[in-house]
């Protein structure tokens, strides 16, 4: 059995990590390159960061940071924001980015996912979706959760995969900042649905509820920002509690 992961992330604006509830009332919350490094040491397991405005402000993820991040981390590095073409991915790996990440570009242009698969592997692609749950459905948003879409977030997840996609990064936006738990019920849909890793995110607040999304989730991996961000639970003491609770995790 594949052993669990803790993904701490870092939301970056203008240089400086932020965090919001629920994608809005953004704060910032730290040096990204300080809290990487220290991130690292704790024992997480891998780093992503999301240029969360690159999107919408339609520039490039800020490559620079990148590679002063990379620097000074030992674990793999996921990166997104911004990213629409097979350049801009050669730009963040050569900046030390492990993986990257896509989302709005790879709803707007599908064959994105494709081009990257077969330039990069799959194993480098993580497909991010920003979920909602609206009228009974859990639909997919756009720039930063800022554009509601009318396309339903397995039907995306498994085309993405069918495409090339080797992983899901999936956040409920409803449960994003609250501390009130993950989504269990779509990250378990997803993680079902499809044969790659899904990294649940949105809603950490307690050790229980990572407890929960691997078990009752499904999750492969479980992210989370303001709860690592803010010292209220520790990557270490986080990993003792789920191995005393039956989940495999890498100490």
């Amino acid at each position: 059995m594949l052993t669990k992961r803790i993904i701490p992330c870092l939301d970056v604006k203008n240089g400086q990590t932020v965090k919001g509830i629920n994608f809005l009332n953004i704060k910032e919350v730290g040096d990204a390159v300080e809290l990487g490094a220290q991130y690292a040491r704790d024992g997480a397991d891998e780093l992503v960061f999301l240029d969360i405005t690159a999107t919408n402000e339609k520039r490039k993820t800020l490559s620079e940071l990148v590679s002063r991040i990379a620097r000074n981390i030992n674990i793999p590095f996921t990166v997104g924001g911004g990213i629409s073409s097979v350049d801009d991915v050669s730009v963040l790996l050569n900046c030390g980015a492990d993986k990257i990440s896509v989302n709005t570009a790879a709803v707007r242009n599908p064959q994105l996912i494709n081009d990257l698969a077969l330039n990069f592997g799959s194993q480098c692609v993580v497909l991010a979706v920003d979920t909602k749950f609206v009228d009974g459905e859990w639909l997919v948003y756009l720039n930063g959760g800022r554009i509601p879409t009318e396309i339903r977030t397995k039907d995306w997840v498994k085309e993405a995969v069918d495409r090339g996609a080797g992983e899901i990064l999936l956040t409920s936006m409803n449960n994003d900042g609250t501390k009130d738990g993950f989504a269990i019920d779509i990250t378990r849909a997803v993680s079902e649905s499809v044969n790659v890793p899904v990294i649940a995110s949105g809603g950490a607040g307690t050790m229980e509820h990572f407890t929960e999304v691997f078990k009752e989730g499904k999750a492969d991996a479980a992210l989370a920002a303001s709860i690592f961000h803010y010292g209220e639970i520790g990557i270490a003491e986080l990993k003792a509690y789920l191995k005393g609770n039956g989940i495999e995790i890498r100490i």
